[in-house]
């Protein structure tokens, strides 16, 4: 059994995995549907400054928290390599290093930033948008299922 500060680091592991699963989930559910039924004048505007707010200290906090927290875990658990759960623990890690975080640097921010260049209203802008908004959502839905991955895992270890 699982115990002691490592039994912490877990369940921290899993809060943070599973949050940024939520927010993920968000922005693919409803956040993007809605961005991409505006114009492409305003769903541009808008997703520029929700991608300024996003590198804020609340969000960033938790996802490249998580991105420590499952690092650290896989490293105590190759150090440790404790009996019950090890599969779990660095699948876990896996997951979210290579598909929340890892994703989320090659492929949806390179998209960010792409976006970033125009100004809303621009040609360039208009026809980057429909592009934009099928192609971050295809990623996000990855890293969202890649997240809660994660936080499944890291629970199925403690079991």
């Amino acid at each position: 059994m699982i115990d002691g500060p490592f039994f912490v680091l877990i369940v921290l592991g899993v809060l943070g995995t599973g949050l940024v699963a939520g927010a993920f989930c968000g922005f693919s559910t409803f956040v993007m549907r809605g961005l991409s039924a505006l114009p492409p004048a305003q769903g541009v505007a808008a997703m520029k400054a929700i991608n300024v707010a996003a590198v804020r200290p609340a969000f960033m906090l938790v996802f490249t928290g998580s991105a420590v927290l499952c690092a650290m875990i896989a490293v105590v658990t190759f150090v440790v390599w404790p009996d019950d759960g090890k599969a779990e623990l660095l699948l876990g890690s896996a997951l979210y290093l290579f598909g929340s975080f890892g994703l989320t640097m090659t492929a949806n921010v390179p998209r960010n930033d792409r976006l970033a260049g125009p100004a809303p209203g621009s040609p360039e802008a208009a026809a980057y948008w429909p592009v934009y908004v099928r192609e971050w959502t295809f990623w996000n839905d990855v890293r969202t299922v890649a997240s809660a991955a994660a936080a499944v895992v890291y629970v199925l270890a403690l079991a």
